[in-house]
């Protein structure tokens, strides 16, 4: 990826590419769910394009919990001038699914059913390092229940989520 925030306006461009996201499709259901998170971290199976589309720093996994990091850029920004709710959210997701994928078995996916947001402060340039750890609240047979909160890089709570995801097997490859 390639970005410049420099410069007078409107000079400021941003470049980033991804991996056919098939590619990645195609690899699910085939390990457990934390081994397929721990090997996209490691790089042996390409993250999926909605990571480049942000512009995420990095990631961490175990069993029950997935840690998310952004660093907010002015591509980030709404026009009040601070990070959108959207890329929020979007990191609020995805901590809370991958803490869920971590506990899956091989052989299973799942999907959001619903994200609960809950804004508390605004997140800017400033802001530093955004951290974002979900965790599994409840793994059923059927839906997981998990939350995620975003801190800034002072530690203070940018926003909270809830999530519902459903579990279901794959079908055979």
């Amino acid at each position: 990826m390639t970005q410049t925030q420099t410069g007078p306006a409107p000079a400021r461009t941003r470049t980033f590419s991804w991996t056919d996201p098939a590619a990645t499709a195609a690899t699910l259901g085939r390990r457990a769910g934390l081994e397929t998170i721990q090997a996209m971290i490691r790089g042996e199976v390409p993250a999926p394009p909605i990571m480049h589309t942000i512009g995420a720093d990095g990631m961490t996994a175990d069993e029950g919990r997935a840690r998310v990091t952004l660093t907010p850029q002015e591509f980030h920004y709404n026009p009040l001038g601070s990070v959108h709710g959207g890329i929020i959210s979007t990191l609020l997701d995805t901590a809370a699914g991958c803490a869920v994928h971590t506990t899956l078995p091989a052989g299973y996916g799942y999907t959001s059913l619903d994200l609960n947001v809950k804004f508390v402060r605004p997140a800017t340039v400033a802001s530093g390092l955004l951290t974002c750890e979900g965790v599994v609240v409840q793994r059923g047979r059927r839906v997981a229940l998990a939350e995620a909160r975003l801190t800034d890089a002072a530690g203070r709570l940018v926003a909270q989520a809830t999530s519902s995801c459903l579990v279901f097997e794959l079908p055979p490859a």
